[in-house]
């Protein structure tokens, strides 16, 4: 899942960005409206967390210019005020949902993941394939009834191409939907974790490397077509 945080107090902009990259999620930070608009003609987000009182261009505008893209774009709106009214008109300029400041870090989590699932023509709740099951919300995953112990980055991996499954995935797909922009696209991190997911996954093997192409999810119980 890639999120994308526009907040124009930097500090505040960390604080929110590290909940959900603690959860796996890949999430870059926008400063401005011109900067989150930049982005966004660049990179394919889930959910936008959305200050509403941003310079450059305003959160309220910003929010329409989302919602009117053709690719839907689940949005989060932040205020510093709570009032009924308020959350009305936020509502109004067509987010999805509206959180007031201060607020709990874990409620925002439990929010975005609560977006990501209401995109039009959303996976459903549980992944499935090749005696893997995966649940996002509860963050549990299992192989043919005996629970794997993943890492953050592990379980993203997975549930990218769980999703994803049976296309295959490279690697640059997967540093873009399980880390962030900020990712240095000739590392091996995603060669890495792969691997260890592998040795995770058991002896029999459900993710296929085709070089030049990617990774897939495959089912050894299906014969090859």
């Amino acid at each position: 899942m890639r999120v994308l945080v526009v907040e124009d107090a930097r500090s505040l902009a960390e604080v929110v960005a590290e909940g959900p990259r603690d959860q796996g999620m890949a999430v870059d930070v926008a400063h401005d409206g011109l900067e989150a608009a930049a982005k966004l003609d660049v990179n394919a987000y889930d959910v936008v967390v959305l200050d509403r009182d941003l310079p450059g261009i305003h959160g309220d505008t910003l929010c329409q210019m989302i919602t009117g893209r053709e690719s839907r774009v689940m949005v989060l709106m932040l205020t510093a005020s709570g009032s009924p009214g308020d959350r009305v008109s936020g509502l109004t300029l067509g987010a999805d949902d509206y959180l007031a400041k201060p607020f709990h870090f874990p409620e925002l989590v439990l929010r975005i993941r609560a977006l990501a699932r209401r995109r039009p023509a959303v996976r459903s709740r549980t992944l499935s394939a090749a005696g893997i099951d995966l649940d996002p919300v509860r963050r549990t995953a299992g192989r043919e009834g005996r629970r794997l112990d993943l890492s953050v980055k592990e379980f993203a991996v997975l549930e990218a191409l769980l999703e994803a499954s049976p296309a295959f995935l490279s690697a640059e797909d997967l540093l873009e939907q399980v880390w962030d922009e900020h990712a240095d696209p000739f590392t091996n991190t995603v060669t890495v974790t792969v691997s260890r997911l592998r040795r995770k996954l058991g002896d029999t093997p459900v993710i296929a490397t085709t070089p030049g192409v990617g990774y897939r999810i495959v089912d050894p119980a299906v014969p090859p077509g």
